[in-house]
């Protein structure tokens, strides 16, 4: 029994379930802010589009070069890989030509990311600090840009703000990530802890959380309750930054601290319905 509910929960982290679904929250918190209808053309592909990215960056390499038989893990993980980027292929489809463009750009950055660009560049994740820029503004393009675009309307200063905000939160996000990973991450990648330490690196992402919440303030269609909610996530992600070390394991950050953009769809969630 015990093996088996590993082997579940190894298929939703490593298998980027997990990530997918907190893609999928942030894009449906795009259609609750800019009070949109539900888009499920926008919302699959992100998701499953989402989840053949992060599983090609991370196996793709590997599975092109590996000449023996995968695990079952493997096997299933790249099964659900291939039906996912056909699903989000014939999405695709359906997207206006602006959401398109957008998504265009998107699939070359995963694809420069994962695949080797330059005999002296793998890709562009070993780019030394280039990384979790990349991930931020794919992040925010995905959950906002394109549900954005789809719809009709145009880049507005509210527009601006939010995804000004979502790459603050992943870049917080991904600094608690790179704390974890410290101890892995090749020196190459330059990355905020490997540069200024683990103590400076909290610092600063803590401080990011101040332009996080204060941004709000500054929207068009500001609403006090928007403010509070993300008092919340704030609280939230400054205790995962308080928690991050080098000594945590994987399931702190690929589970814990990637569940804060679902926390803060459910808190919105919640919010929704008791107004009603």
């Amino acid at each position: 029994m015990n093996l088996l509910k590993n082997k579940i929960v190894s298929l939703y982290l490593n298998g980027s379930i997990h990530v997918s679904l907190s893609v999928l929250a942030l894009i449906q918190m795009t259609f609750y802010f800019c009070q949109l209808p539900f888009d499920p053309v926008v919302s699959i592909m992100g998701f499953t589009g989402t989840l053949f990215s992060y599983n090609f960056i991370k196996y793709g390499n590997y599975v092109m070069s590996h000449k023996g038989t995968f695990s079952s893990n493997l096997k299933i993980i790249i099964l659900q890989s291939v039906l996912s980027l056909f699903v989000a292929s014939l999405c695709f489809f359906f997207l206006n030509t602006k959401a398109q463009l957008a998504s265009i750009v998107l699939f070359f950055l995963a694809f420069l990311y994962a695949i080797p660009i330059h005999k002296s560049v793998s890709n562009l994740r070993n780019l030394a600090g280039l990384k979790v820029y990349l991930v931020c503004f794919s992040w925010a393009t995905m959950t906002l840009i394109i549900p954005v675009l789809n719809a009709g309307l145009d880049i507005d200063l509210d527009v601006v703000i939010k995804f000004i905000q979502r790459f603050i939160l992943i870049f917080i996000l991904m600094g608690i990530f790179e704390i974890v990973d410290l101890s892995v991450d090749s020196v190459s990648l330059r990355t905020l802890p490997q540069t200024l330490g683990i103590n400076k690196t909290k610092i600063i992402l803590a401080l990011l959380l101040v332009p996080f919440f204060v941004i709000e303030l500054f929207k068009d269609n500001y609403q006090v309750q928007q403010a509070y909610n993300n008092i919340v996530v704030v609280l939230v992600t400054l205790f995962f930054i308080y928690k991050a070390t080098p000594y945590r394991s994987q399931f702190f950050t690929l589970f814990w601290v990637e569940s804060i953009p679902i926390l803060w769809y459910l808190i919105v969630l919640i919010q929704g319905m008791l107004e009603r």
